[in-house]
Order: C-alpha cells, then sequence, then structure tokens
C-alpha cells in the first residue's frame, strides 16, 4: 500500500519520518513519548495500526512493533486485544484532576475520611478567632519556625524517629519536598529506582524533570533486593524511591528482614534513599523507619494531610547534614515553607492530642472497613488492618483501563494498576480500591458488592 493512499483514511498520529534518528525504533519511540509528554496525544487516543503506521514511514513492520513494546514498557500506551493501541490516561491527567461524581460510588481517588475533617474545622475555627491570628499571615517569623520544628521532633519520635532541628525541614506537602530534591540533588537524565506500582504524583514529578524511573520487581515482602542489585549492576542508578509502609497502591509494607536488605543494597551502591513516609500512621507491627537503618544516604518524608486532614499541606523532611544547606537554598527560592496557618493548625492538632484522636479514629474506621472487604474478597486482603485502600487482582486477560470503564458504566469508581505503573508490562492487572473513600459503611458494601458481581460475571 502506498503512502497517498492513507490520505483517504485520517491518521490519529503521523510522526514526521525527517525527525526518526537511529536506530529506528528508538527515533520512533522518542517521537512517540514527546507527542505524548507535550499534549499532542490526548489520554485514550487510538494509535493507527502498526501495519498503517510502517507504511506510513516506509519502515519495517518490526521497527514500529519494536517500539510500540518500548513505549507500553514505560506505560506511556497500553494495548487491548482485537481493540487497538492506546495513549495511557495517566501521562496525561492527574489523579487529582479526577472530580468526584456524586452519581459514583469513590472507590478510586483517595479521600481518607472526610467525614472526620470536623476536628480540624473546630481547631481552625478557634484559632481564627484568638486575637493573634494576624500573625499567622506573616511568613519567616523564626521564633514560630523553630517552635513548629520542636513539635515536629516530638511527633516523629512517636514514629521511632529522632530529627535534629538543623536536618529538620517543613514543606508544603510530599510533592513540595519531591520538589526540593529534583532542584538540588537530582538533574535530567539521572536514575532513580522505584518499586514497579508508585505513587502516581512521584511519576509525575519525575517525567516533568526528566528523571528516569527504574521499575523494580516486587513481591509480598516488598521490593525485590536482588532485581535492585541487578538494577544496579546494569544502570547508573542514583536514587531510590519507596514507600515502605503501606504502599501506595498495592498496599505492601516491606518486612523488618527485607528493609535489612535494602538498606544494604542502598550502601553498597551508594544510592541515596528517599523514603516516603505518609502512611506511617498505618503501620501496626512498629516497624522502623528505612530511613533509620541508613540516616547517612536518606530523606524521609512525612507527610501528615493523609494521617489528620487531606486539606493541611505540611510534611516534615529529613536531610543528611551534606544536604542542609542546598535545601535550605532551595526552599528560600521556592517558597517552600507551609503557609504560617497550616502549621499552626497541625502543631495545635499535635499539642492538643487531637491528632492523636483522629489517628484512632481513621484506625478503627479502616479496621470495620477492612473486615467488610475481607468478606467480599478474602483471597485478596491485606493483613493490615489499618491500610487505607485495598488492591485486588483482575482475572486474567483483563485491561486495568477497560474494568475501570466497565466499573464506571455500573456505577463504581475504581482505578486501576496501569495508572501506577512506574514501567514495564502488567502482567495481571489489578485495581486499588480506595476503602476510606465512600461516606458510610453502606455505600463501601454496595461498591463493594457491584465490584464482586462484575468480577464474578
Amino acid at each position: 500500500m502506498s503512502v497517498n493512499s492513507f490520505e483517504h483514511y485520517p491518521m490519529t498520529w503521523k510522526p514526521d519520518k525527517q525527525l526518526l534518528k537511529l536506530p529506528l525504533y528508538l527515533g520512533l519511540a522518542e517521537l512517540l513519548e514527546k507527542d505524548i509528554n507535550e499534549g499532542r496525544l490526548s489520554a485514550e487516543t487510538k494509535l493507527p495500526p502498526q501495519r498503517e503506521l510502517a507504511d506510513f514511514l516506509d519502515i519495517n513492520l518490526s521497527t514500529v512493533t519494536r517500539a510500540l513494546k518500548l513505549c507500553e514498557q514505560k506505560g506511556l500506551i497500553y494495548a487491548i486485544i482485537g481493540k487497538g493501541t492506546f495513549v495511557s490516561p495517566n501521562k496525561i491527567r492527574p489523579l487529582a484532576s479526577l472530580q468526584k461524581s456524586e452519581s459514583l460510588i469513590p472507590l478510586g481517588n483517595m479521600r481518607p475520611y472526610y467525614q472526620l475533617n470536623h476536628i480540624v474545622s473546630d481547631i481552625s475555627r478557634q484559632i481564627l478567632q484568638s486575637q493573634t491570628v494576624d500573625d499567622l499571615f506573616e511568613f519567616g517569623r523564626d521564633t514560630d519556625i523553630q517552635q513548629h520544628k520542636a513539635t515536629a521532633q516530638q511527633w516523629l519520635k512517636n514514629i521511632q524517629i529522632n530529627a535534629d532541628s538543623e536536618n529538620l525541614f517543613l514543606t508544603s506537602g510530599t510533592q513540595n519536598a519531591l520538589l526540593l530534591l529534583f532542584l538540588t540533588v537530582f538533574k535530567p537524565g539521572d536514575k532513580i529506582a522505584a518499586d514497579m506500582f508508585t505513587y502516581t504524583n512521584f511519576i509525575a514529578l519525575a517525567q516533568r524533570f526528566k528523571i528516569e524511573l527504574i521499575p523494580v520487581a516486587s513481591d509480598e515482602k516488598g521490593i525485590i533486593t536482588e532485581d535492585l542489585q541487578k538494577k544496579c549492576r546494569q544502570q547508573k542508578i542514583k536514587g531510590l524511591y519507596l514507600i515502605p509502609t503501606s504502599n501506595n497502591p498495592t498496599g505492601t509494607t516491606i518486612t523488618l528482614e527485607r528493609r535489612l536488605e535494602i538498606a544494604s543494597v542502598i550502601e553498597k551502591n551508594h544510592l541515596l534513599l528517599i523514603e516516603d513516609d505518609a502512611y506511617a500512621f498505618t503501620n501496626y507491627e512498629r516497624l522502623p523507619a528505612l530511613s533509620t537503618l541508613i540516616p547517612n544516604q536518606s530523606v524521609y518524608i512525612h507527610s501528615l494531610s493523609k494521617a489528620l486532614f487531606a486539606g493541611l499541606r505540611i510534611a516534615y523532611m529529613l536531610v543528611p547534614n551534606y544536604l542542609i544547606h542546598e535545601i535550605h537554598q532551595a526552599s528560600n527560592v521556592i517558597n517552600g515553607s507551609p503557609s504560617p496557618l497550616n502549621a499552626h493548625i497541625t502543631s495545635n492538632l499535635i499539642l492538643s492530642g487531637q491528632a492523636d484522636i483522629t489517628i484512632t479514629q481513621k484506625r478503627q474506621l479502616s479496621q470495620e472497613r477492612n473486615t467488610l472487604f475481607y468478606h467480599h474478597f478474602p483471597e485478596a486482603a491485606s493483613s493490615n488492618p489499618f491500610s487505607l485502600f485495598q488492591w485486588l487482582p483482575l482475572p486474567p486477560h483483563w485491561n486495568g483501563y477497560q474494568f475501570e470503564t466497565l466499573a464506571k458504566e455500573n456505577g463504581v469508581e475504581v482505578l486501576c494498576a496501569e495508572r501506577f505503573l512506574v514501567g514495564g508490562l502488567v502482567d495481571k492487572s489489578a485495581l486499588r480500591i480506595a476503602i476510606c473513600s465512600p461516606d458510610s459503611l453502606e455505600e463501601l458494601e454496595k461498591g463493594l458488592y457491584l465490584l464482586k458481581r462484575l468480577l464474578d460475571s
């Protein structure tokens, strides 16, 4: 078939052959990645058939197949047998942009027990009515910062973290802490290893800063150290990003034995660990943070939004001595500190004991909801009774995006494994079920029942 014959059949993607670099499969993969990342190909766009692309570019079919396979391994595209190849939604649209639909039972995006927000609202109302409220709209008051750091040190001791004031930073949430690292420690082209399925906003931020993420295989005990060591031998990896407690999205908590093994690999390969401990309050075994095993090679980030209130954009960030000056300078440049009001509300919650009460209530709710999930899906249920979400494997040959659509048509919002994919191919897809998001146990019960019915059918 000639190139001209395609003029009668509009193609959704027409790469410019003049821009192809050698080797051709890599050049084609780069063009596709560029058009996706820069928005020229929107989410869920169906790509032209491989043979049509090959004829259009006048190259071998095997070259196109190899290029698309490479992009699929990066999570840029996904294929559905008998339907075609599509642009992955997670590369275009962050999860935060998925607005809550009143017509759907929310088991997708994380909305951690919003019914408890009144606790924070009451504290906030008292603060805003105080005589000193005007001071909370002034940035840079050193005495306040030191007081908040002291409160942070007190809070971190509860999770077995001893933090020196000089090494401790207050940031506007986890993403802001990661931004500081990408502005100081890492540069475009650097490689960071991560669990094959991980936090979507970390993936998006790494893409924006042109950091290459290297997927590491995992099992029920956490990332597999042999695979991490293998990747370190094969590639020049600079860092390792992990959520050791209740990994988002799989819910896996890395065992003590595996943590010790990972710490050894980090030391041996001179990596910098980025430990995201947003779910520390779900650590029912009281396992030590990985950072405590290798404090000189780790950055510890502890967000409080999931534990206390999603609107509190504040995280405690602990860095090794050699990074203090750089992080401090970068934080001043981008104004990385949380708002004084947020910091004051957080410290007040901690010092008044309301933070502990909130976490206790969230744990109780999670226990009830995890018990309900176990009733419907006993083989998939996590052993962590405090987990905010569950990882539900799909039957073989099911594409996650397909099931998302099917679930939505039946009144349930879910998120599939492909949205959290760092790289590689999904042999068997799964769903992250946010059991913390429905307003009531009854709403969760209805959502799980509908999912069970869909999977059984």
